[in-house]
């Protein structure tokens, strides 16, 4: 059966990850899935979704509902703290994962920036290495409808005190990239998720801020395709 890739998307939404999606498909020839997490983009959440290891569990679900194999989880911030529930939830259906500047870690000195209660100019620019590659303007003074799902998940903090030391448990392969420009999670931040993952190896994206998969996509696929060649 082909491989299939799952995109998780973080706060921005699900266009976050649409293009991409097209790019990854026709260069690698994989199945590739880009969902919306439910509660995002207008759509409905059920009530059981209360937090992030809830909707990896219902993600692992819909792999089994589907029958899908061979399935290489990426996601991108919080969809990267998504990925890592996943992988700990060990499903023969996952065979990878990969975390894009996720966030949901807790790392001494090395805070995630509070998002909360930036505008989306705001979030822009500590979000991009060019902040001109973002394909859509910044409107509104305030947080957008996604940020606020997104805290429905994952809480004020948007971290959780206990993923650091669970991901010792991970026991699939792992891919952890990270732009080196990103001021939302700095990369000593994505160096100390990798180091608590057995099985991860890192890689550090150059010109490159917290959304990879937008600002320098063909130096995501290449780097992504270099350390898991069967994707």
């Amino acid at each position: 059966m082909t491989r299939t890739h799952l995109l998780l998307h973080g706060g921005g939404g699900a266009p976050t990850m649409t293009s991409f999606a097209t790019l990854l498909a026709e260069r690698t020839g994989t199945q590739v899935l880009a969902p919306v997490h439910p509660g995002f983009g207008g759509t409905p959440k059920p009530a059981g979704l209360t937090g992030v290891r809830e909707l990896a569990r219902y993600y692992v679900e819909m792999l089994d509902s589907s029958d899908l194999t061979d399935v290489v989880v990426v996601g991108n911030s919080f969809g990267g703290w998504l990925a890592a529930e996943i992988a700990l939830l060990a499903s023969p259906r996952v065979s990878g994962a990969m975390i894009v500047n996720g966030i949901g870690v807790e790392v001494d000195g090395h805070p995630m920036t509070d998002v909360r209660g930036l505008s989306v100019a705001e979030i822009r620019s500590f979000s991009f290495h060019d902040p001109s590659k973002l394909p859509v303007p910044p409107t509104g003074a305030g947080p957008s409808p996604d940020v606020r799902a997104l805290v429905g998940y994952a809480g004020p903090s948007m971290s959780d005190p206990t993923l650091l030391g669970r991901l010792a448990g991970v026991t699939i392969p792992v891919h952890v990239l990270w732009g080196e420009s990103d001021r939302i999670v700095d990369p000593a931040y994505g160096k100390a998720f990798a180091a608590a993952i057995p099985s991860a190896t890192f890689t550090l994206l150059p010109r490159t801020g917290h959304l990879p998969q937008v600002e320098t996509p063909d130096e995501l696929v290449a780097a992504m395709t270099s350390v898991m060649p069967g994707t």
